[in-house]
């Protein structure tokens, strides 16, 4: 076929489109639901997995997690740790102990209110540095404060603004029983006002070694550990398993894991969800596609006379054939354009909503290139396939019994 033809076919499918708005509407309703649902799905699934890439990234992809437990963590002490990682200075760039303290028994009280869903960690002077976190005021903890137990403490955003009114340097707050003074505020991982108590920025840091005598706890059982660069984490984690294993003679005493592999983990799990729910909305594609055929199948019965005069004045069945087939994937296209701008018109306005519930500014629904590439094609695709088997029939008809019908 010619670009002169092609173009001619066009013209009169567009044509043959134009003359039935309202039915052909309906018939790209089910192509337009799909593509427009398949946009939005995918755009979920890449901006769920973009916000958490960003959240792990703040805290840094070459951070390690050592969780030590059981009867075993006694042969395992803060000494030894450090020692492990003192021995590879070219692999390891910091490592602090963190106590994660019992909101039961140490929950936050500021005057007479309490904040049972700040998080309380005891930490080292290094545990700044190595999480990205950043100090907006005052300072971060220090070596002296844990070599003292000094009952001093960090605050986050949410805490400082909610509590202090912005003014929490030299401030107090009580965890259980005991009274600590606020020498420094975190700066705002999230901007956004309105953030409830246990958003990412409430949270208090004291010194791990106090955090221990609070906690009556003589071992610590969690470190964060970072290598020099993300490429070495891999082996800075057979290094630290390594040195586990000669401290506690057991596999099953010890756990590590970084960063980029709790976010591989997510990543997947959400694919796999955003996998289900894209074939479930695949389903209207199908339906769309059957409305496709249906209404090409009563194109053609309408159009029967039309098709006996152009085969009587010349027309080959593939001439026929292209007409139809190009019309069921014209119009086909056409819904797919449709649900295209609907798409992403949704996505830009539930991004705010998605953003508010999930608790992060910075979440969008945000449709790949990719994606929108593929649902288009299939979209053309579907008018192509469903189309296809009404073309034909509409390209057999005998054109003497064609020209007799009414």
């Amino acid at each position: 076929m010619n670009l002169s033809m092609l173009y001619e076919t066009v013209r009169q499918a567009l044509k043959n489109i134009a003359s039935n708005k309202f039915r052909t509407l309906l018939t790209m309703l089910g192509i337009i639901i799909g593509i427009m649902a398949v946009m939005i799905i995918v755009g979920l699934g890449n901006g769920l997995t973009q916000s958490m890439r960003a959240s792990v990234s703040s805290m840094g992809m070459n951070l390690l997690q050592v969780n030590v437990f059981g009867p075993r963590a006694r042969n395992v002490s803060v000494d030894e740790m450090y020692r492990i990682t003192e021995e590879r200075p070219d692999l390891f760039s910091g490592i602090s102990p963190m106590v994660s303290m019992d909101r039961t028994s140490s929950a936050v009280r500021v005057g007479t209110k309490n904040y049972s869903q700040t998080s309380v960690i005891g930490i080292s002077e290094t545990y700044a540095g190595m999480t990205g976190t950043k100090i907006a005021e005052g300072r971060g903890i220090q070596y002296v404060d844990c070599a003292e137990y000094k009952r001093v403490c960090v605050v986050g955003d949410y805490i400082a603004r909610v509590a202090y009114g912005g003014n929490a340097i030299g401030q107090t707050l009580k965890l259980g029983p005991d009274q600590f003074t606020i020498i420094g505020v975190a700066a705002a991982e999230v901007s956004d006002p309105s953030l409830q108590e246990g958003s990412s920025d409430d949270y208090v840091y004291i010194p791990y070694t106090t955090a221990q005598r609070v906690a009556r706890s003589s071992n610590v059982s969690a470190y964060g550990v970072t290598t020099v660069t993300e490429a070495q984490v891999a082996e800075g984690k057979a290094v630290l398993e390594a040195g586990l294993q000669e401290l506690t003679h057991s596999e099953d005493s010890y756990f590590v894991t970084s960063l980029s592999e709790v976010l591989n983990t997510f990543s997947s799990m959400i694919g796999m969800v955003v996998s289900v729910l894209t074939v479930i909305a695949a389903i209207s594609l199908l339906v769309g596609g059957i409305g496709i055929m249906n209404i090409m199948m009563v194109s053609v019965a309408e159009r029967t006379r039309e098709i006996g005069i152009r085969k009587a004045l010349g027309a080959k069945e593939r001439t026929i054939l292209a007409l139809f087939v190009t019309e069921a994937a014209t119009t086909s296209a056409l819904g797919g354009l449709i649900g295209i701008i609907l798409g992403y018109g949704v996505s830009a306005a539930a991004s705010p909503l998605v953003a508010a519930v999930m608790g992060d500014t910075n979440m969008t629904i945000s449709p790949s290139a990719g994606s929108v590439a593929v649902a288009f094609g299939v979209s053309v695709g579907i008018g192509i396939l469903f189309g296809y088997l009404p073309a034909k029939r509409a390209a057999r008809l005998n054109p003497i019994e064609a020209l007799r019908y009414d």
